[in-house]
């Protein structure tokens, strides 16, 4: 198509900053799962949004850290392929536990970031309903001045404010390209990747501090059954027996209600009804084994 637009446009902020729930809002649907956790989003997610003249491939990355241990270090190897991908970045500030934004933008990982990529950048100031007008005008005025930014918006992405503003933004700084991805395309990601990811969104909600940070999922199996339930059967991963236990629960209530969650949302997903078999297996230590972080698709070849 003459004269469309199309680009990556990399999501990038610290942990918990809302970015996941930003890339739904643009995307008007959701592929990135959210919880109230941080650390959720642990691999680059790829959304599609195609219009007419334009198409917007964003990646919403994980949060911005120093790296305590090998996963946190793949996780910080994807956001550096996002930043290196990208035609815009977003930078994305939680103005409400960060109200001057200073803390984001002096962090030192924050800023080699900014600085490896001299594509459009736009802040995106989160979370601005849980502020004042007078405030987040003078944050604007500040950030303004700097003139680093091609557009700095106050955004509510929980609840759509101002979103249409971010992407007439991002479409004017998209450069000219023929269309990358079908138009019925939204993410390039299987629906295997997507039922471990609600799996995984589920164990964040229903279980306690560090335990949802030791598991992984895995789709074992996954059978489309046009007559009858789709079987998916799935292995939690944790790193200790005593892990297991809380996952299973007193007499298997607690697995069960994870069951019973995870399906309800599966089924939401995939539009079709599903009997999910869930499994619970240990594997000493997975998050600083370069073995299982491969199993996992923790490992990307790089161009």
């Amino acid at each position: 198509m003459a004269n469309s637009k199309a680009g990556y446009v990399t999501i990038l902020g610290k942990p918990n900053a809302g970015k996941s729930t930003l890339m739904n809002a643009l995307l008007g649907q959701k592929i990135s799962i959210t919880t109230a956790k941080p650390q959720t989003t642990r691999k680059r997610i790829l959304g599609i949004l195609s219009d007419e003249n334009y198409q917007i491939i964003f990646l919403d990355t994980p949060g911005i850290l120093d790296p305590a241990y090998l996963l946190q270090q793949k996780m910080a190897e994807e956001i550096d392929l996002s930043v290196h991908d990208a035609d815009i970045i977003i930078l994305l500030i939680d103005i409400e536990a960060d109200p001057e934004g200073e803390a984001t933008l002096k962090d030192e990982l924050v800023a080699k970031l900014m600085e490896r990529n001299k594509k459009p950048k736009i802040l995106i100031l989160n979370k601005a309903d849980r502020s004042t007008q007078e405030h987040m005008k003078s944050v604007i005025n500040k950030f303004e001045s700097g003139k680093n930014f091609n557009g700095i918006i106050p955004v509510s992405a929980s609840l759509g404010y101002n979103i249409s503003s971010v992407l007439n933004a991002i479409v004017e700084s998209l450069p000219e390209n023929p269309k990358f991805y079908p138009d019925d395309i939204v993410s390039d990601e299987n629906e295997r990747f997507f039922v471990s990811e609600i799996i995984r969104e589920k164990l964040f909600e229903l279980y306690m501090e560090e335990v949802p940070y030791s598991c992984e999922v895995l789709i074992i199996d996954f059978k489309e059954r046009t007559d009858k339930k789709y079987f998916i059967q799935a292995e939690i991963v944790v790193e200790k027996e005593s892990q297991k236990g809380i996952i299973i629960g007193k007499q298997g209530a607690a697995i069960k209600n994870l069951g019973q969650n995870s399906r309800k949302s599966i089924e939401e997903f995939l539009q079709h009804d599903v009997y999910l078999d869930l499994r619970v297996k240990v594997r000493a230590k997975w998050r600083s084994d370069e073995k299982m972080l491969k199993l996992f698709g923790y490992t990307r070849d790089k161009d």
